[in-house]
């Protein structure tokens, strides 16, 4: 087929080699039942064991998959890059242990009366099966969202499907990497006016986290009022 396609599925990954496979192999069919023209790009960023050559590999053998390798481990600047080169006139942000087709259905029945579709941990309808302390995590994160932005979304972490306006307007703007990418973008766009919608999901922890909650916490204080200084200087 020719054109552009409808989605982008973005996937930052570090690290992933023995993983990747599998979860790439999961990930197609539920993106094939889409019935849907689509891409995946892995965006391979700083990965010190074979993460970048299993990737190439895989993309060899799959024309719908294409990787991107940064040099920096940097999960938002992985992001980024993603999500600058995506051709797809919707861009997904998925990660490699946490994607569902139904998610995208959802959000492609959406697709006219929004312009950034989210996953929501905490949705009416949301079912959370991680610790009571990550829970605690999310509510708390919320929060602040609310207080320091008067943001109205209830979760900006996790899956999403972003219009193509919104990548070409706001994600130019996003100055945040690591943690704190997709908040920005989330921010930006709500406060931009575009239309935001939230899908109820269901998230449950496929493996051990690699970073514990507590190590992320002063990184993510900072990286949010170093966000609120941003918006406020450039009103």
């Amino acid at each position: 087929m020719s054109g552009a396609p409808t989605l982008s599925v973005v996937i930052p990954i570090h690290n992933e080699a023995s993983y990747l496979p599998g979860a790439l192999a999961a990930l197609r069919p539920q993106l094939d039942a889409l019935g849907e023209r689509y891409e995946v790009i892995l965006a391979e960023n700083g990965s010190t064991d074979s993460t970048a050559r299993v990737a190439a590999d895989l993309a060899a053998a799959d024309p719908a998959v294409r990787v991107l390798n940064l040099p920096e481990p940097n999960y938002g600047a992985a992001m980024r890059a993603g999500f600058r080169t995506a051709a797809g006139r919707w861009v997904v942000n998925f990660d490699i242990d946490y994607f569902s087709g139904e998610f995208l259905r959802a959000a492609l029945a959406l697709a006219g009366s929004a312009d950034l579709v989210l996953a929501s941990k905490r949705a009416p309808g949301a079912e959370d099966r991680r610790s009571g302390l990550r829970r605690l995590g999310t509510r708390g994160f919320n929060l602040l969202l609310r207080l320091l932005f008067r943001s109205r979304v209830t979760d900006t972490h996790g899956m999403k499907m972003v219009s193509r306006p919104v990548v070409e307007e706001i994600v130019p703007l996003v100055r945040s990497t690591l943690d704190l990418f997709d908040t920005e973008l989330v921010i930006r766009a709500e406060r931009a006016g575009y239309r935001i919608a939230e899908v109820p999901a269901v998230v449950e922890e496929q493996r051990e986290a690699r970073s514990t909650f507590l190590s992320r916490v002063p990184r993510t204080l900072a990286g949010l009022a170093r966000i609120r200084w941003q918006l406020w200087t450039e009103r």
